[in-house]
């Protein structure tokens, strides 16, 4: 068996390929309409502080990724640094995102089917009902995720083969979807005269759109690249590489097309009902029917498939890895984590996120309830990763660094900040309930802690204390903070941002100084021994 698994490893354009793949889904569909009924044309603005957001948090995650090149590896470096606690808590949030991805793809395309045009097709529109996926379009949801799931079940190769073809197609769709309408009627009018017609919301909308629009939801797919540290070549370059390459082309195209968006709405549309009452169903697939582009609607439609099925592919690999390397942390049960002697798979984890993806689909059953969930788990699970990484210089510099940039010491806590914000843009009461949903992982660990580890509870509130503190911390200043996030306007814009920046600091300072040197730094050396520097 082990002479067939260098054939199993990925090259770098294949990395690459299933990243894009992963980050070009529904949200391109969707992210530009509602950014710009939110922020109007400074939603553009929104999708550059999206990009840069991402790609600080991403910034830690490249060291830590070629340091410990494996397979689901995000779930487990703050284990390393920190401890079984901190660890768990910081897996099971990303995984609660990766799983709820899933089913946001599926529901894409569905929507799309219920909002298509033509006569025969009116079958369709019983899919969705106000906004929401009916009994009846569950069903069609359900065998989309089983078919996502289906693919995977066969090796990594046959992912690769089938990844590589489908992304090629979703970059040209977008691509030439930006050409069509640029060229077909773009007016540059309704960007505004003046920065009050740019700006008519106010510069809150803009961190209002960056988590609410899905557009951080959009950009949260670099973690494809990390999480298949160990199954592609020359990971200690590679994964730096894919994180880079990938990242930069999904932020041109994203922001082109958020600038293609607002160009080709007409404006009598915008002197009628303004960019609040711009609430299109299938955003640019209705501008291609207002403009009379019938073949570019087809396209569109057609890509409302093609993108959201590419990227619940790639997120069944993601979550699976995810959740198999959970139970190798022995917290879960140990079957989660085996992987299938052929094609070196871990099927039950599959099999497990399958149900739970269609659990969280029955509950959160439209597009946007799906998106805020993932965008606000999915950050809260990226405040491990500058705390880890900075961490780890302290307690075990001699560990191998293949990526070992000297700015971390001000951009991981740049990055914790950034992070900390975009929480908050969430808004309540989005950000009790995801904190919520992580806190139900807590009694599973004590669980499995309890009868089978008995560690020492005192080292790992250490470890944890401070990501437990920073939770309460949220939630409350979510809940106090100003009325255009949701709270009670206690603390009004922008002082809020002022706290919020100020105590962020703080937790980061606690985290970095709460590291634990114990068992699981071992094992975190173990995986750093194989790699080459």
């Amino acid at each position: 068996m082990s002479s067939k698994m260098p054939s199993q490893k990925m090259s770098l354009t294949s990395v690459i390929l299933l990243a894009l793949n992963s980050l070009i889904g529904s949200g391109w569909l969707f992210g530009a309409g509602e950014a710009a009924r939110i922020a109007g044309p400074a939603a553009v603005i929104s999708w550059i502080l999206g990009a840069i957001i991402i790609m600080v948090i991403a910034f830690n995650y490249v060291e830590l990724g070629a340091m410990f090149p494996e397979s689901g590896g995000m779930s487990r470096y703050a284990q390393y640094s920190h401890g079984p606690l901190l660890g768990f808590v910081a897996a099971w949030a990303n995984w609660v995102s990766l799983i709820t991805l899933i089913p946001i793809e599926a529901v894409a395309s569905v929507q799309y089917m219920s909002s298509w045009p033509w006569s025969w097709a009116n079958w369709t529109r019983s899919f969705v009902s106000h906004g929401s996926i009916t009994n009846q379009g569950l069903l069609v949801v359900f065998a989309f995720m089983i078919v996502f799931t289906l693919i995977n079940f066969w090796s990594v190769k046959i992912l690769t083969h089938f990844t590589g073809l489908i992304s090629i197609f979703k970059l040209l769709m977008p691509t030439l979807t930006i050409i069509v309408l640029m060229l077909s009627g773009f007016h540059t009018s309704n960007f505004g005269q003046g920065i009050h017609e740019f700006m008519p919301y106010g510069s809150r909308s803009i961190f209002e759109a960056t988590t609410v629009a899905g557009i951080i939801f959009s950009y949260d797919a670099f973690q494809t690249v990390v999480n298949l540290g160990g199954e592609m070549k020359d990971p200690q370059k590679n994964i730096y590489r894919g994180v880079v390459i990938s990242l930069t082309i999904t932020a041109v195209l994203y922001i082109l097309l958020q600038i293609t968006f607002v160009g080709a709405v007409k404006p009598s549309l915008l002197t009628a009902h303004g960019w609040h009452g711009i609430d299109f169903a299938s955003p640019f697939a209705d501008l291609a029917i207002l403009m009379g582009i019938n073949w570019l609607t087809i396209l569109l439609y057609i890509d409302a498939f093609v993108s959201p099925f590419g990227t619940g592919v790639a997120f069944v690999t993601n979550a699976s890895r995810t959740l198999a390397a959970m139970a190798r942390g022995d917290h879960l049960p140990a079957w989660l984590g085996r992987l299938q002697r052929r094609y070196m798979v871990p099927r039950f984890a599959m099999i497990v996120n399958l149900i739970l993806a269609a659990v969280l689909v029955c509950i959160f059953r439209n597009w946007s309830a799906l998106a805020s969930v993932i965008s606000a788990s999915t950050l809260i699970a990226y405040l491990t990763g500058p705390v880890a990484a900075v961490a780890l210089r302290r307690i075990a510099p001699d560990l191998k660094r293949p990526f070992e940039p000297r700015s971390l010491k001000w951009m991981a806590p740049l990055s914790f900040v950034l992070t900390s914000l975009a929480i908050y843009w969430a808004m309540w009461p989005t950000t009790i309930e995801v904190i919520f949903v992580i806190c139900l992982g807590l009694p599973i660990y004590a669980y499995y802690e309890i009868r089978y580890h008995h560690a020492s509870w005192k080292t790992q509130l250490k470890g944890c204390g401070w990501l437990l503190g920073y939770l309460l911390f949220i939630s409350v200043m979510s809940y106090l903070g100003s009325d255009g996030f949701g709270g009670q306007n206690w603390i009004r814009y922008p002082f809020d941002f002022v706290v919020i920046i100020l105590c962020s600091l703080v937790f980061y300072w606690w985290g970095v100084n709460s590291s634990v040197k114990g068992e699981d730094l071992e094992l975190g050396r173990h995986v750093n021994a194989h790699v080459d520097q």
